[in-house]
């Protein structure tokens, strides 16, 4: 079986494949001092109450974006799972799509492995919206390679920085407000930020169109936050959240034949 780790700057994805069969999906606020030995206990406990023994997992693959928590998750495979973890973004690894940018070292392990899972799933030309910490606009053109992007600060991490900078402003939860002049002070810091981000969503895909001459070139979006979004705005065409796990599958099935 394949233990699977997608390792964000907020949470951590622990899931288990036998196959393509997904048998246990997990997540973790990552926390860059987890050591290899409480990632283990955390993860046996959950996976003896799924029913899955340890014992049958053999391979493992891991993306990250912090790598700091690489040594630890790679030591957890070594150790308790004895097998080399595949790293996404490492030499030898092949991902099945080009990256063309002026320095592919620096993108995103995360942003590649949706870019994988979406050239099977939709094909090309695609943007894709990943609503995590950080709001990224990834472009893959006509034959399914990685060609460029966009970086913007996460909604969630948009409404903390409010709280945090102004005194009298309270963290609220980002959701929908029933209209966009808001009559008091949560209702208007959800507008700012969820309509905020509707035209950011907006604003953006439609200069890609632009800029890439193809006004048909759908929108996916994934994350935590995308069905908010989805639905709201005809920008978006479509929702897939299991998006980054599938990349992952995908690129270790190809470098494991």
């Amino acid at each position: 079986m394949l233990l699977a780790i997608d390792a964000g700057n907020t949470n951590t994805v622990f899931a288990i494949y036998d196959g393509d069969r997904q048998l246990g999906l997990w997540r973790a606020a990552t926390d860059t001092r987890r050591t290899a030995d409480e990632h283990y206990v955390w993860l046996m406990q959950l996976m003896g109450v799924e029913g899955i023994s340890t014992d049958n997992i053999d391979a493992a693959i891991i993306a990250t974006v912090v790598p700091a928590s690489l040594f630890n998750l790679t030591r957890l495979c070594q150790r308790y799972f004895n097998c080399e973890a595949l790293v996404v973004g490492e030499p030898g690894v092949d991902l099945g799509i080009e990256v063309h940018l002026d320095n592919p070292g620096e993108v995103g392990a995360d942003r590649l492995v949706n870019a994988v899972a979406a050239k099977t799933a939709y094909g090309g030309p695609l943007i894709l919206i990943d609503f995590g910490t950080a709001t990224t606009f990834d472009v893959i053109d006509e034959a399914g390679n990685y060609v460029g992007g966009i970086i913007a600060p996460g909604a969630n991490l948009s409404m903390e920085a409010l709280h945090m900078a102004a005194a009298k402003l309270p963290l609220v939860a980002v959701r929908q407000p029933q209209q966009v002049v808001g009559r008091n002070t949560v209702q208007a810091m959800q507008s700012g930020i969820y309509y905020g981000y509707l035209s950011l969503i907006e604003g953006l895909v439609q200069r890609i169109r632009t800029e890439r001459n193809d006004p048909d070139i759908r929108a996916v979006a994934t994350g935590g936050l995308a069905p908010l979004f989805f639905g709201a705005t005809d920008a978006i065409t479509a929702v897939d959240r299991d998006l980054t796990l599938r990349g992952l599958l995908e690129i270790y099935e190809r470098n494991s034949k």
